[in-house]
């Protein structure tokens, strides 16, 4: 008899280690508001094969998610890109019939989340920054402080990085959003970012290095970024965000963002060994074999908010 039902037990375990995992979390990522991913400076939806959020919405999708990548200016003021995110949501809500949106924000993509939620409580669930840059970044001081304003290196730097941010905007397929680099800058330099925080303070931690509040106007947020500028020595970019994390000194960052800077809201961590490519899976990939894969990071916040009924 105890062979029998030993038998029956040990045919069970591996008819189910045969079916697909996916089967496992059907509904894992499941989120009661659609889950809108926003880029940041440089950023896009996709360029031909490649995505920036690379192999994370299929992977979302995978398991329940509605999940919807909005395509603003590759470089632009907060308030810029605010407001043609804002008008991307009310699209994705019409589309959807939902009522609000769960908003994740990389780099800049995470102040310009805020705006809309700051303007549109009403239309947002939540905000999630990753490696978010919202109280600014050396690495934009620096910038500034090398090429001022009116300065023919400025113009120069000005000149080029409107030039990539327009190529970037026509080869994703958004060839008439407004560029303006100067103006990026301006929005994540230290500066910039203080100013954006006075007219939008809500989740931003009131302490150097703390936690903002968990909740504003019914609005969610949450936080998390990398501490690692060079994870993979196959990473073509890996390289230039070590360079570029030289200008924090001694003080944790991801290569552009420093940590504490990244905080909003619930903090969920600031020290995983990423870098700020890492944060979305780029290089295509190319990421720190020795820490959690980042796909399973955004994997896990779904159901967070799924738990919390978001």
């Amino acid at each position: 008899m105890n062979k029998t039902i030993l038998k029956k037990i040990a045919a069970f375990l591996i008819a189910a280690m045969m079916l697909p995992s996916s089967s496992w979390a059907t509904g894992y990522t499941e989120t009661k508001y659609p889950l809108v991913l926003v880029h940041g400076l440089f950023g896009f939806d996709n360029i031909g094969p490649v995505d920036y959020w690379y192999g994370i919405p299929s992977n979302l999708r995978s398991d329940g998610a509605k999940v919807y990548v909005t395509q603003v200016a590759a470089a632009n003021s907060t308030e810029v890109r605010g407001e043609q995110l804002l008008t991307q949501v009310k699209q994705i809500l019409a589309v959807t019939g939902a009522s609000k949106v769960n908003l994740i924000g990389h780099s800049h993509g995470g102040p310009t989340s805020r705006y809309v939620a700051s303007v549109r409580p009403d239309l947002v669930a939540s905000v999630t920054s990753v490696g978010g840059v919202n109280r600014g970044s050396k690495v934009a001081d620096v910038l500034l402080g090398i090429a001022p304003a009116g300065s023919l290196s400025n113009t120069v730097l000005v000149s080029i990085s409107n030039g990539l941010a327009t190529i970037i905007s026509f080869l994703s397929g958004q060839p008439t959003l407004s560029q303006n680099a100067l103006a990026a800058a301006n929005s994540l330099s230290t500066a910039g970012s203080l100013k954006f925080n006075q007219q939008h303070p809500e989740g931003i931690p009131t302490t150097a290095c703390g936690e903002g509040a968990y909740q504003v106007n019914g609005v969610s947020y949450f936080s998390w970024s990398g501490a690692k500028p060079y994870t993979n020595v196959l990473d073509v970019l890996d390289p230039a965000l070590a360079l570029t994390s030289l200008a924090f000194g001694s003080e944790k960052n991801d290569g552009l963002v420093a940590s504490c800077s990244t905080h909003l809201g619930k903090v969920i961590r600031d020290d995983y060994a990423m870098n700020h490519m890492d944060e979305v899976n780029q290089t295509i990939g190319l990421i720190n074999i020795f820490e959690t894969n980042p796909v399973t990071l955004y994997r896990q916040h779904a159901n967070r908010l799924k738990n919390l009924g978001l």
